[in-house]
């Protein structure tokens, strides 16, 4: 059946119909349980001594027959006990799993002429299936169950629902995961309806593929032979049938359905002649990549042409390209494909210099050739030819410069490649019979930064930008680039199932599909704890990209960032290693690689760039121990290579080698470095003097005493209610043993040590004694005594006579600042259909809000129809506020605004404060954006003035759409420099 018989069927809404006695949930959540624990009254699917007949009719889509062969297989599996496949005519059994697509299935449709099967409430509905029994179907059986698809896809996307309801997880083959065996299925009574999909086509792209996946093809199968017809050059990885068919299965088996491929240096048709016939045969959608028009791969013409007409370029050569394209259509043009048109580059560039104002009339000319070709190849209706056209990069210039395509075209909308969508539709385009998609980035190579090693995609971050998608209704196509395929597996299927439900999952309940994700690959006893690891470690690595991470990234001497931020990874890298051990043998590689190897290897990388950091900061207060961090460095560098060889060759019998080939640290510019290697960090080890010498360096500086000409050091304040604890760290200088001593000249200060001799550094801990310390504003001295010399360091406290811990309302100021999570306001008021919406596990603290209207709303006006939010404080002195609102970096997804929100304080007038202007530009040589995706987060800044001490109401209105908060900092003159910015502070 060609696509546009498919595409006739259309795309319909979720149904709902009655679901299976009991509607239970099964995978902690994930979908509707099918299963009967109790066998009574269900169907009997593999009982102690047989197993269902599973019945396809020869005649039906040759992907449902081998969909159902893997049915057969994973019962096997599970159950030890391989159904019989019948698919002619073999006598019929009392107990059968009829399968089938109606309108392909004579079965099927008899059951439904019959009125024995609710055919009506899928058919001629996008993908969507059914499970039914059945009593007395046809003679000789006496009872069945059936599953049934509107089309081939919902056939084959119904057998593999029973697949995962029995224990069979879509990444059985791609992560070891053998299913737990059961001795007996049964199957609840009665019918459930899957209904369409919200998207209509849900996808990934392998690409940025080198070195890890081509490596691990070539490893596995070898290389394509060389060849003039079509020209294969030499050493051309075999990304052929036998790698794509497990791509196709895993896919279908998440219900998936579009796959742009390999592109590096693979041509997908050329490489095997197979592989276009088998994506068809599996029931994919197959497609080419943003720069690649009319199912033709980039190398396809780079092995004709390069050589001697160079890059393409239609200026030079139309005829040529115009044939090429050509040849592609008629080639493909019986699979059912989405049909990329437009002209880019090569190599990921733009088209040619000058931007739409030179070359806008040569692309709407380039595009209508194309069309043109598409009716000659494919017949004259091109509204049943899928078709888009990808806004990405420089594109989405010509489109803003007001070039446009016909409206049956999708125009497939891009995010900036880091995971923040540019733009979505307006009311206008909603009504666009293409619609609209989005193309979406897990991984990408390039500005300001590669980042291809492990997942930093958190499933909140997901969620928040293509429910918004979703909400704008880009929903014809959802495709996100995997980069090299493993390492992806919980965002992956995330997406994918986002895609078909997307009502399903809010910004309360993301946490939910981690945890079912885990229960459904490792049982319900760990899977609360390994669905925090797969959330949490995300959470971290997506805070600045490992790639991206320098011995200076957290702070070493304010907040206790760096040392906060390691030992949050070792933390989560020691759970790991505790539920390893609780686990089964069966499932140690799975977890291994699914969560235990990126939680090891991440926490390692944090330990070498704290050591690294150290070493700087301890040469440049002259401590002795400065040397010793260089060669932690090399240390953790060892470790990290050492992971890295176990993940090739120690585990799972080296089945996965190569996948974790990708560097990740030496990183100088852009573009990965050939190999990790430690040249790009600065490593000292300076010479030390045999003779001890006292050193003292205190939280909040980078200076250390003694030191001539400097004032005398002094901690940050402490104050009652937030109840620090601070260090000051005693070092020698020298190679010799130090004795040093230690003490206060007041009583209510505490210190964790008084005297010692060192050979490393000691760090002692200063705290007051606060039912000992004065009332009001207090101060104090520390004397650290050693080697001969002396330093004196200041303390400073406060305990207010006006506020405590038990009467404050709100937020109190604390060293000079105050630092909200921003969930924790102190009032909430919605607006006019508009809200501020809590995202759980969200950006640097523990959630963030996010500013949700209507997709057609107008701007808010604070103080008439715009939602609130309101944060009581309370301030010690009056004077100058600095608020720094600390917003994830999203983009002004709506063309005619930009991003902004609004603030004050108590009653002043609200501030708008602009995040985007309308016109941003994220691109690369844009410093502002490359700087903002690499922190993954924008600072935007505000100034107030208040009156008096005491307390005060923060307030923010959203104005625009999009706006995602994940901290606010107040700074009254007490910020210290740091990159999440200051632990929350102290609220009651």
């Amino acid at each position: 059946m060609l696509v546009s018989d498919l595409l006739r069927r259309g795309r319909q809404s979720l149904l709902v119909a009655a679901a299976f006695a009991g509607g239970a949930i099964s995978f902690g959540g994930l979908r509707p349980n099918l299963l009967a624990d109790d066998p009574a009254g269900a169907f009997p699917l593999v009982t102690s001594d047989s197993a269902a007949v599973l019945r396809v009719d020869p005649g039906d889509w040759p992907g449902v027959l081998r969909a159902a062969r893997d049915l057969q297989q994973d019962l096997a599996d599970v159950t030890g006990r391989r159904p019989v496949l019948a698919s002619g005519n073999e006598a019929a059994q009392p107990c059968e799993v009829i399968i089938g697509t109606v309108g392909r299935s004579a079965l099927i449709d008899r059951l439904g002429r019959e009125g024995k099967l609710a055919v009506g409430d899928i058919a001629s509905h996008w993908e969507s299936y059914l499970f039914q029994t059945v009593d007395d179907p046809v003679p000789g059986v006496r009872q069945a169950l059936v599953i049934a698809g509107a089309d081939k896809r919902g056939t084959i996307y119904g057998i593999y629902e029973l697949s995962q309801q029995i224990g069979v997880s879509p990444w059985h083959w791609w992560c070891d995961l053998a299913p737990a065996h059961r001795d007996t299925l049964a199957v609840r009574s009665g019918k459930r309806v899957f209904g369409s999909p919200a998207v209509q086509y849900r996808g990934i792209f392998l690409n940025d593929e080198a070195p890890d996946l081509t490596n691990w093809i070539r490893a596995k199968y070898g290389n394509v032979p060389p060849g003039s017809q079509p020209p294969i050059p030499a050493d051309v990885a075999n990304y052929g049938h036998e790698f794509y068919a497990r791509i196709f299965e895993v896919l279908l088996r998440m219900r998936a359905n579009y796959l742009w491929p390999a592109m590096w240096n693979n041509a997908f048709n050329e490489d095997d002649p197979e592989n276009a016939r088998l994506a068809d045969e599996y029931g994919i959608v197959m497609g080419t990549s943003h720069q690649e028009p009319m199912l033709r791969a980039q190398k396809e013409w780079d092995r004709r042409y390069e050589g001697t007409l160079g890059h393409w370029n239609y200026v030079k050569t139309p005829d040529v390209l115009e044939s090429f394209w050509r040849e592609g259509i008629r080639r493909n043009r019986n699979f059912e494909s989405i049909v990329t048109l437009g002209l880019r580059g090569a190599n990921d560039s733009e088209m040619a210099p000058g931007g739409p104002a030179a070359n806008r009339a040569l692309l709407e000319h380039i595009t209508e050739r194309q069309r043109g070709i598409l009716r000659e190849e494919m017949g004259g209706d091109l509204s049943r030819v899928p078709q888009l056209w990808c806004l990405y990069k420089e594109v989405q210039d010509y489109y803003d410069d007001g070039m446009r395509v016909p409206d049956d075209i999708t125009l497939l909308w891009a995010d900036d490649n880091w995971g923040n969508v540019r733009r979505l539709p307006t009311p206008a385009e909603r009504t666009r019979p293409g619609g609209a998609g989005v193309y979406y980035h897990f991984d990408y190579h390039g500005g300001p930064r590669n980042y291809q090693w492990i997942n930093t995609s958190p499933l909140p971050k997901i969620w928040e930008q293509m429910s918004l998608a979703h909400a704008y209704g880009a929903n014809r196509i959802w495709i996100v680039n995997v980069g090299h395929f493993k390492g992806y597996e919980l965002p992956m299927e995330y997406f994918l199932d986002l895609a078909w439900e997307p009502d399903r999952w809010t910004g309360d309940n993301i946490g939910e599909f981690a945890r079912g994700w885990a229960e459904r690959e490792f049982g319900p006893e760990l899977a609360g704890e390994i669905g925090s690891l797969l959330s949490e470690y995300p959470k971290l690595t997506a805070r600045r990209k490992p790639e991206m991470l320098a011995p200076g990234t957290y702070s070493l001497v304010n907040y206790g960032e760096a040392e906060t931020a390691t030992e949050a990874a070792r933390a989560l890298a020691r759970r790991a290693e505790a539920v390893s051990a609780r686990l089964p043998a069966n499932r140690r590689d799975a977890f291994y690689q699914l969560v235990l190897f990126p939680c090891q290897a991440f926490a390692n990388l944090g330990e070498l760039y704290l050591a690294a950091g150290r070493n700087a900061l301890f040469a440049h207060q002259g401590r002795a121990s400065a040397a010793s961090y260089a060669d932690q460095v090399h240390r953790f560098f060892q470790a990290d290579a050492d992971l890295t060889a176990f993940y090739d060759h120690g585990f799972a019998d080296g089945r996965w080698a190569h996948f974790m080939d990708q560097t990740h640290i030496g990183y100088t510019t852009w573009r990965d470095p050939p190999t990790n290697r430690l040249d790009g960090i600065p490593l000292v080890r300076p010479a030390v003097p045999s003779t001890a010498g006292l050193g003292v360096a205190v939280e909040g500086t980078e200076d250390s005493w003694p030191a001539i000409g400097k004032p005398e050091p002094s901690l940050p304040a402490f104050d009652e209610l937030n109840r620090q604890q601070r260090f000051i760290d005693v070092f020698n200088r020298g190679s010799t043993p130090l004795e040093f001593k230690m003490s206060s000249d007041a009583d209510w200060v505490r210190l964790s040590e008084k005297s010692a001799t060192l050979g490393p550094d000691q760090r002692v801990w200063v705290e007051i004694d606060w039912a000992e310390a004065p009332t009001g504003a207090s101060s104090a001295h520390v004397t650290i005594e050693g080697a001969g010399s002396r330093v004196v360091v200041s303390v400073k406290a406060s305990r207010p006579r006006e506020v405590n811990r038990g009467n404050l309302q709100g937020f109190a100021e604390t060293d000079g600042h105050v630092a909200i999570s921003p969930e924790h306001f102190t009032n909430r008021a919605d607006a006019a259909g508009r809200r501020w919406e809590t995202v759980a596990d969200y950006g640097r603290g523990t959630a963030a809000v996010r500013a949700v209207s209507a997709p057609d709303a107008s701007a808010a006006t604070p103080g008439k129809d715009s939602p609130l939010l309101e944060y009581r404080v309370y301030l010690f002195d009056p004077g100058a506020v600095r608020l720094d609102a600390i917003t994830s970096p999203s983009l002004n997804i709506a063309p005619d605004r930009g991003l902004r929100y609004a603030v004050a304080f108590d009653d002043e007038s609200p501030q708008v404060v602009a995040l985007v202007p309308s016109g941003y530009r994220a691109q690369n040589g844009n410093r502002d954006w490359e700087n903002v995706v690499g922190d993954n987060a924008r600072h935007s800044i505000s100034e107030h003035t208040i009156a008096h001490a005491g307390y005060h109401t923060l307030k923010i209105w959203m104005i625009d759409p999009g706006v995602v908060i994940q901290k606010l900092v107040l700074d009254l003159g007490g910020v210290r420099p740091s990159y999440l910015g200051p632990p929350e502070s102290f609220r009651h």
